[in-house]
């Protein structure tokens, strides 16, 4: 099981870990990542967050990075869920589910999906402070954490 969806609405941590699940006796591991807005950004208090993205080429981009994922480590399913369009503090903005029949193959594969999706998926964002809008950068931690994969990936996906 594949799922890739970028919505506004939000979602549920244990309806998509069920979904996860399903009755597939070889699961012996999920593990989930659940990113959220914070009210604080570089020592600036963030009233809202809005993601914008490309339809299409976003869906595309993360089903690349979770083919990759199912590439390097056996996986039973993965589930991404992207938020879209305003947020404000405290909101889910991102699930990364996966589950295997291990937990060091789950562990991993989350972790790579996320740190992939940091620094490869088109999403742009822009936050309410209290001077008013500004777009976040890209942080260089994210592509640190990406770099760890391997050299031969960066840009691959």
């Amino acid at each position: 099981m594949r799922v890739v969806r970028v919505q506004t609405d939000d979602f549920d941590l244990s309806t998509e870990v069920a979904r996860l699940r399903a009755g597939n006796p070889r699961v012996g591991a999920v593990v989930s990542f659940v990113g959220a807005v914070r009210d604080l950004n570089d020592g600036v208090d963030v009233a809202e967050m809005a993601l914008e993205h490309y339809p299409g080429m976003t869906e595309a981009a993360l089903e690349r990075i979770v083919a990759q994922a199912c590439a390097r480590w056996p996986l039973a399913g993965a589930v991404v869920i992207h938020r879209v369009g305003p947020l404000p503090p405290t909101a889910q903005i991102v699930l990364v589910a996966v589950s295997a029949a291990h937990r060091g193959e789950a562990f991993a594969a989350c972790e790579f999906i996320i740190d992939y999706l940091k620094t490869d998926a088109p999403f742009w964002k822009k936050e309410q402070t209290p001077d008013g809008a500004r777009w976040v950068d890209a942080r260089s931690s994210d592509d640190t954490a990406m770099a760890k994969w391997g050299a031969a990936d960066a840009g691959v996906l």
